[in-house]
């Protein structure tokens, strides 16, 4: 009786570190969006969202940085998307020799790993220098292409591992070939994974700024068109959001931006996360 009393006092007390780990852990996260959006939403103004910074007509706007922002997202995920589920597909489904594939899975882990400012050196010597890209948006999206390639292939990876084999044998003992058994089947079983993956690029572009400063640099120009933008230098929100902390020292337009940037993150999250329950829905009908 007291080895038994002696071990459950012992679960209860793990238990509530373990509350007090999860609970302190939120409270912090509350804490600093609280502050976050405390010190910027009141400087959030239709005339900051709206128009182009001008030291002409001494007005601070940051339209030009949201555009670019999403740019970037939009190419980013276009092209990094295909390429890591098409790569973590490759690894789990078609791979066999093993030796390869786990060097292959050392050197993403190895690259996720990397900081982001040795990203934007080999960014700005291969497609500034070497390619002749220049300072742009297209430079800066295949910088961060490279980045968040080993986040989309690992969480990817993990994802199509925990689809049942009996999946496979089974779709396999049907008649189906491989490729229509991986599209019908494991694809849009770990359809989570890939949202996963996802979200995590998504925050990871938004939040990155050392490798775009080196790549896209910071003019805060709006271009007439999406091509154009591309072949032309921009800042972004967080290119913006420092620019404005660091150099300028205008810390209530830097909370505004940095509250913009939370917003931006929740709504883009939100989106994927309805897309993949869509997906997932269109798959059960």
């Amino acid at each position: 009786m007291k080895g038994a009393f002696g071990r459950k006092a012992k679960g209860n007390i793990l238990k509530g570190l373990i509350y007090f780990c999860a609970g302190f852990t939120v409270l912090l996260l509350v804490a600093i969006l609280g502050y976050i959006f405390v010190r910027g939403i009141p400087h959030i103004t239709w005339e900051l969202l709206s128009t182009s910074p001008s030291h002409i007509r001494d007005t601070i706007g940051i339209l030009p940085n949201i555009l670019n922002t999403l740019y970037i997202i939009l190419l980013t995920l276009l092209i990094a998307l295909p390429l890591g589920v098409g790569a973590a597909v490759y690894l789990n489904e078609y791979a066999t020799n093993r030796k390869f594939a786990r060097t292959i899975e050392f050197a993403t882990e190895t690259l996720s790993g990397i900081p982001s400012i040795i990203y934007g050196l080999v960014g700005m010597l291969v497609f500034v220098k070497v390619l002749g890209f220049g300072s742009s948006l297209l430079s800066g999206s295949l910088t961060l292409v490279i980045m968040i390639l080993p986040t989309i292939i690992r969480t990817t990876q993990e994802s199509l591992k925990t689809v049942p084999a009996s999946y496979r044998e089974g779709a396999l003992g049907l008649g189906a070939t491989k490729w229509y058994m991986i599209r019908t089947i494991v694809l849009p079983s770990s359809i989570s994974g890939i949202v996963t993956g996802c979200i995590l690029a998504v925050g990871r572009i938004v939040g990155e700024s050392a490798a775009l400063l080196f790549t896209a640099g910071s003019a805060t120009i709006i271009a007439d068109n999406i091509l154009e933008a591309y072949t032309r230098g921009g800042g972004t929100l967080s290119v913006a959001l420092y620019m404005y902390a660091s150099e300028r020292a205008e810390f209530d337009v830097a909370f505004a931006i940095a509250s913009i940037l939370l917003i931006m993150v929740f709504i883009l999250n939100a989106a994927a996360k309805l897309a993949g329950k869509f997906l997932d829905k269109e798959k059960q009908g």
